[in-house]
């Protein structure tokens, strides 16, 4: 309760909520709300400007653009959420060791993000969808293996930090284990950092995943992803200027939804900024 009337108080976390809830809706009723079959091809209909029949045009098959965009909003969440689920997973463990352990094994670890930092993250996306197959599954694996690091980072400051604190020196003192003092006392307090860079990765994964199937190496049609779409609207650009507006609008509403809702958690949920 306290959180929804802070989320309420903060205009712009309240509008990046509601476009992503918004989003959600869309994308689990898409076959409700699609007003035609997403892959249906009508040759007699080839490059239809917006109208009452189709409301933001067809494409250069004769596919209805709102039903395409609708569908490809569950390419999006689901690249969003399965990559961030996997950087997650890995940052937290990465981060939680070195945090909690220090030493030798916060040196080991670190370094070896320092050396994932070096790289490039979207030329090594690249590269490895390069040597991949191009699919849904890949692009997931890819993002979320090459962007755990800032996560790691985080969780291994808060750990830090809270691994100091009363309550965890208590733990030790009565003899808790390592593993019950990570997950059951440090852990979840330290999840608030974690939260907003998890809502902030989302969008990150969106905007990489439209850029790879932009490129031709990411979501293979006929599946509908904004980013092929916007291919298909670079092509046509000339004589068919929604086929390029419409899906560039949804990627950019969508990334902008997400970082205000980011941004707004963190407002929220990081206490040193309510000090200030």
């Amino acid at each position: 309760m306290w959180f929804l009337k802070q989320l309420v108080k903060n205009k712009l976390a309240l509008m990046g909520g509601i476009v992503v809830v918004v989003l959600f809706v869309v994308s689990v009723f898409a076959p409700v709300l699609s007003p035609y079959d997403p892959d249906a091809i009508h040759v007699n209909e080839i490059l239809m400007p917006p109208s009452r029949q189709h409301i933001l045009g067809t494409d250069e098959l004769g596919r209805d653009v709102l039903s395409r965009m609708i569908w490809g909003s569950r390419i999006s969440l689901k690249v969003g959420f399965v990559a961030v689920g996997i950087a997650i997973l890995i940052g937290v463990i990465v981060g939680s060791a070195a945090g909690y352990y220090g030493g030798w094994i916060d040196s080991i670890l670190m370094r070896f993000v320092d050396i994932m930092l070096c790289f490039p993250a979207f030329f090594l996306i690249l590269a490895v969808i390069a040597i991949l197959q191009p699919s849904i599954y890949n692009i997931m694996a890819v993002i979320g293996l090459t962007s755990w690091m800032g996560v790691a980072r985080l969780v291994r400051a808060e750990f830090l930090r809270i691994r100091e604190m009363d309550f965890v020196k208590a733990a030790r003192s009565i003899g808790a284990s390592d593993f019950r003092i990570i997950f059951r006392h440090i852990l979840p307090n330290a999840l608030s950092p974690v939260l907003v860079a998890a809502t902030l990765g989302v969008a990150g994964a969106i905007l990489t995943e439209s850029a790879l199937s932009f490129l031709g190496i990411g979501v293979q049609p006929p599946t509908p992803s904004w980013g092929n779409m916007l291919t298909a609207g670079k092509d046509n650009m000339e004589i068919a200027w929604w086929l390029s507006v419409f899906p560039g609008m949804a990627i950019l509403i969508t990334v902008l939804g997400y970082n205000l809702l980011g941004e707004g958690l963190r407002d929220i949920l990081d206490p040193r900024l309510k000090e200030r």
